[in-house]
């Protein structure tokens, strides 16, 4: 018996091809039907008035424990563009300031530092994109919706960032080799105290929006802000050893610049590498282990997969209850268990449930298919 219908009201990635009311599956004791329950996980917030008002709903936004509430697949995009817009516009007047600076005083590092945050500005389009591509409704050809867009743009972040560290170790040997005087140090330190405050803000916001609606990319582009924070700052003390009369700690800062950009490569990379790579956290599958076996008539759990597709996070799980129950109590139990599901399990949008008669009845019916599977995991 399979069960299957996409949480908080309707999925705007539902596959069009799903079966219709009350049609059989290929599965011979198997069911598909939908269910138009919403799940209400209302919260009541506010935010004071007035101009504090406004800056604590940019920069504070809602933030809800993921055990208890689901939000929906279209608020969290639109959350993900209203934060990119955001984003988009500070790193882009943070990035044209220092630009400023770069043209009056010739500092290497300073030149670094603007070429990452011209690019980590940048990545805000791809984003922009896939979040837009992601709430298209499905299609006969892409049967789970356009979501996976956003890892796609992940990938380009990855790229962004390598070519930040490219530019920026080039600029910094080359000025190693032929080295440049830096002229307005103390108008450098100031560009670089700029830089940190504008990164750092934008950091924290693309990081709590990211982590909030499951965006993996967008947290991967926060803690590239936040690296460009932390690397102004490295500017700083670079104009602080030129004002000491050591004028080579502006190149070889420009380089620890380029180190660090290679440290935020290395985590952004793997961050979308296990996305592409369908992994998820061991703790939701904990989760969801722990929702599936609190649902009254579920024996045992024989096979449960999650897969993110961009921030929208899908179920698939095989349960064993009673050879004994009748259909209709047996897709009750679906239902409770897709509905613990969808409660259990932070940014859950959809879940399949299959149902199998515990004991010799089941493995007899499922020796049929045997040979159609792979070894499953546990």
């Amino acid at each position: 018996m399979t069960h299957s219908h996409a949480g908080q009201g309707s999925d705007p990635n539902a596959s069009p091809t799903d079966n219709p009311p009350d049609k059989p599956t290929e599965h011979s004791h198997g069911h598909g039907r939908g269910h138009g329950h919403g799940h209400g996980h209302g919260h009541g917030h506010g935010h004071p008035g007035g101009i504090k008002g406004f800056l604590l709903s940019v920069f504070r936004p809602h933030s809800h424990d993921a055990a208890d509430s689901v939000d929906s697949a279209l608020e969290a995009s639109s959350e993900g563009i209203r934060a990119l817009k955001i984003s988009l516009a500070g790193l882009g007047l943070t990035a044209i300031a220092q630009l400023v600076v770069v043209l009056l005083t010739d500092s290497t590092a300073l030149l670094a530092d603007t070429i990452h945050n011209f690019s980590d500005a940048l990545t805000a389009v791809p984003l922009w994109i896939a979040f837009v591509l992601g709430r298209r409704a499905a299609t006969r050809r892409y049967t789970y919706g356009f979501g996976r867009a956003e890892d796609l743009a992940g990938v380009f972040i990855v790229a962004m960032i390598a070519l930040s560290a490219i530019v920026a170790g080039y600029e910094s040997i080359h000025r190693l080799i032929d080295p440049q005087p830096v002229s307005r140090p103390y108008v450098v330190l100031a560009a670089g105290l700029i830089g940190f405050a504008g990164n750092e803000l934008v950091a924290v916001y693309r990081i709590r929006v990211g982590r909030k609606i499951g965006s993996a990319a967008l947290v991967a582009d926060g803690l590239h802000a936040r690296t460009d924070g932390f690397t102004s700052l490295a500017v700083v003390v670079a104009a602080l050893g030129v004002l000491a009369g050591f004028p080579l700690a502006d190149p070889i800062i420009g380089l620890a610049i380029t180190a660090a950009i290679l440290v935020v490569l290395k985590g952004a990379a793997t961050d979308i590498y296990r996305r592409l790579m369908d992994a998820v956290e061991p703790e939701l599958v904990d989760a969801a282990e722990r929702s599936l076996r609190d649902v009254a008539g579920v024996r045992e759990i024989t096979a449960l997969q999650l897969r993110w597709t961009g921030h929208r996070l899908r179920a698939e799980t095989s349960v064993t209850v009673d050879p004994e129950l009748d259909m209709v109590t047996g897709h009750a139990i679906a239902v409770d268990a897709e509905h613990a599901l969808l409660h259990g399990v932070p940014r859950l949008v959809s879940a399949t449930v299959h149902l199998s008669p515990a004991g010799e009845a089941g493995d007899r019916q499922h020796q049929t298919l045997a040979h159609h599977h792979e070894p499953a995991t546990h």
